[in-house]
């Protein structure tokens, strides 16, 4: 008899993490009679330090790690805080992966993010140029951090032949995700400025013009592919989770879903005094292709009208991050 697969999710009540959970509960071709699932949170264990992290996996005995667990924020807070983002991160992947090696822990999937590329580079961005140059800096320090992982995973392929990879997700939205205007990110920024405009009976403002571009992946996709490279992917180097570059959306359109998402009457205004900042982040999922051709996203309008659905329900509980 095989044996069983223990799978310790670092970060596990955060957006990724409960887009785990769903693509587990949804998919029932994904559940596996021999894997455990365990996901942890802050609550369990500070994993700055060192002897609680220990403590977390020997407690629980992974044989397998996804690791999600992070300090971040939005702009204001990586602006304000970069050295904290530095230092915070770099000592969570520390302890987290010194451990895995320690307790020879099968493989380790850690989660970077697009913003880790270079800030002068060319589009599509690939796996490739991850290390090509300067992040940009406003959240250097968050940036370096997790670029950082990437050198770890080759540094413990190259000493103790460690299984060890990241994956690289675009703009992540869905349940569990964080509403707050000043932390949060565009798509659940644009959802909570539909509900409160519904709700106040007032226009409904998106800061721009709405023409950037982006490559949003439902955080329940995200989910199910985390859960093939767990399973499947044999690189040490990284691999861009996303959409098409065909698939790009403009913020204009993402707004209009939400729009019909939550069934709102009122006024539409953009704001064109404000920046639109970023035109567009192109990333070439042509990776991901190569192995998985045939994987289906979830439409926008389905996973928005789904996002937006558990938004309205939990509005008023403490599950709601504003």
């Amino acid at each position: 008899m095989a044996e069983k697969k223990v799978v310790l999710v670092t970060g596990g009540s955060g957006l990724v993490g409960n887009g785990l959970k769903l693509a587990l509960a949804r998919d029932s071709t994904l559940e596996r009679d021999d894997e455990k699932w365990i996901f942890v949170s802050s609550k369990d264990a500070d994993l700055m330090d060192k002897d609680a992290t220990v403590k977390l996996f020997e407690k629980h005995k992974p044989t397998h790690v996804i690791h999600l667990a992070a300090m971040v924020g939005g702009l204001f807070r990586n602006l304000k805080y970069n050295l904290d983002f530095l230092r915070c991160n770099t000592i969570i992947n520390d302890n987290v992966l010194h451990t895995c090696q320690e307790k020879k822990v099968k493989k380790v999937v850690s989660c970077l993010s697009t913003c880790i590329f270079p800030n002068k580079t060319t589009y599509p961005i690939d796996e490739t140029m991850v290390h090509n140059g300067p992040p940009h800096d406003s959240n250097f320090g968050y940036s370096y951090a997790k670029r950082m992982i990437d050198v770890y995973n080759r540094a413990y392929k190259a000493q103790y032949d460690c299984n060890f990879t990241a994956v690289i997700p675009t703009n992540v939205y869905g349940p569990f995700d964080n509403f707050n205007l000043e932390d949060g990110h565009v798509l659940p920024g644009l959802i909570r400025k539909v509900y409160y405009a519904k709700k106040d009976n007032t226009d409904f403002t998106v800061w721009g013009t709405g023409s950037p571009l982006r490559q949003f992946i439902y955080s329940v996709d995200l989910g199910a592919l985390i859960i093939w490279v767990l399973r499947d992917y044999p690189e040490v180097d990284p691999i861009i989770l996303s959409v098409g570059e065909e698939d790009e959306i403009s913020i204009k359109d993402a707004a209009e879903m939400v729009v019909d998402a939550m069934e709102f009457k009122g006024n539409v205004v953009y704001d064109t005094t404000k920046s639109d900042g970023q035109y567009k982040k192109t990333a070439s999922n042509a990776k991901l292709r190569k192995y998985r051709p045939d994987f289906q996203f979830t439409p926008p309008q389905q996973a928005i009208k789904e996002t937006v659905k558990w938004f309205e329900e939990n509005m008023k509980t403490d599950t709601v991050r504003l």
